[in-house]
């Protein structure tokens, strides 16, 4: 856990689907920023992928990172950047998935409140309600 201005905070990233179900979760301290946070999800990301990402992830080495393994970042570009990468507002309007999924992490108490003072512990009860988001999609399919 980090400190802020708020006291001790932690930094939930998430890596979803196009369904907005979790594939991978970490997470930071609170001070950090959230662009270095996002090295660790880039693991199962494969050729023909779109990454979408707000504009806290805009960086060249992230881009890069995105690039090697066939994927393509839209990421919005920071204000201040003098070249402008490529950008469809369009597919950028799927975002609303891990949004919504943030959401649905906050519906859960314990997570909500932050009840856990070990971040191995925050990380296992947000992985517990990740699996239990998975099970309730896949329960109203059957």
């Amino acid at each position: 856990m980090g400190r802020s201005r708020g006291g001790l905070t932690t930094k939930v990233h998430a890596l979803t689907d196009a369904r907005g179900l979790p594939l991978i979760l970490t997470l930071s301290p609170g001070q950090a920023g959230d662009c270095p946070g996002a090295a660790d999800l880039l693991d199962r990301l494969q050729p023909g992928t779109i990454l979408l990402a707000d504009k806290a992830y805009d960086a060249d080495w992230l881009r890069r990172a995105i690039e090697a393994p066939g994927a393509a970042p839209n990421i919005p570009a920071m204000p201040h950047r003098k070249w402008k990468p490529c950008f469809s507002p369009r597919l950028y309007r799927q975002r609303n998935r891990i949004e919504r999924f943030f959401n649905r992490i906050k519906h859960f108490r314990r997570l909500a409140t932050r009840y856990e003072k070990h971040a191995a512990n925050y990380l296992a009860m947000l992985k517990l309600a990740a699996i239990q988001i998975w099970l309730r999609t896949y329960e109203s399919m059957a």
